[in-house]
């Protein structure tokens, strides 16, 4: 519902809507710009072709667009801690987490979703690669998977501001950072941070394990080819254990008092 309120007040002004929609567009399509301008220099990255690492954008991107879009506000609770309006949430009769993620929601978040899926649409008809019913149907699998993977960090970044307060910018290493990694191919990453991606914060199952398996790519740390198909496993262990770092950080909070 609250959700639903502020969709309604940005339709209001649809040309406005349009305009910031586009410009978002526009200003998160730079990224994948710069990929093109390296691309003008060399032809492969990593080994690999620009088809390929457009795929790995897309897939990073929209997963990150849908996760950011659904609760991106949670970016901004470390503000609320601080001033004390984190207790307004307290006192309704709704779950906290639910009005958190739907406070102030941005509809023009929508542009990094589009922008993502439309660098996805090119590179799937780019690609030089058989497509099996295994690999088209891994495809929206992986998207969502990996949505439910950034959720979760979102979710247990949420959590670490209320004890730290002033952590916004770790979360959004985690989130944006992880989003702006895995638009390149894990091979021009050491194994140290590929180890760290894999068993510590498990980003890698975003988008690099599937698509390597669409792809045909070797993979990297001796990983057995079965961890393609391991991201919804990995997505609900990682939404699970945010969600319990979630309640245990706000049994923690304390209202400034004003």
């Amino acid at each position: 519902m609250i959700s639903a309120m502020w969709i309604r007040s940005t339709l209001t002004y649809r040309a406005s809507f349009a305009m910031t929609l586009l410009g978002n567009c526009a200003f998160t399509g730079l990224e994948f710009v710069g990929i093109l301008l390296m691309f003008s220099q060399v032809d492969r990255l990593g080994g690999y072709g620009l088809a390929e690492i457009a795929f790995l954008y897309g897939t990073a991107g929209s997963a990150f667009g849908l996760a950011d879009l659904c609760a991106g506000s949670l970016g901004r609770l470390g503000t609320r801690v601080r001033d004390g309006t984190l207790d307004a949430f307290l006192v309704r009769p709704a779950p906290v987490l639910a009005q958190l993620a739907a406070d102030r929601f941005a509809l023009r978040r929508l542009g990094r979703l589009v922008q993502g899926l439309a660098v996805l649409g090119w590179s799937v008809t780019a690609l030089d690669i058989a497509w099996t019913p295994v690999k088209v149907l891994l495809v929206p699998v992986l998207l969502v998977s990996g949505a439910v993977i950034f959720v979760a960090v979102f979710l247990a970044g949420a959590a670490f501001q209320i004890v730290a307060q002033d952590a916004a910018e770790v979360q959004n290493a985690a989130t944006f950072g992880g989003n702006a990694m895995l638009q390149y191919p894990p091979t021009v990453f050491g194994d140290t941070l590929l180890r760290g991606v894999t068993f510590v914060l498990p980003l890698a199952f975003v988008n690099w394990l599937p698509a390597l398996y669409i792809l045909g790519r070797p993979y990297p740390l001796d990983l057995p080819r079965a961890v393609a198909f391991a991201p919804p496993l990995v997505a609900a262990g990682c939404l699970a254990a945010g969600h319990l770092a979630w309640r245990a950080a706000l049994r923690t909070y304390r209202s400034t008092g004003s």
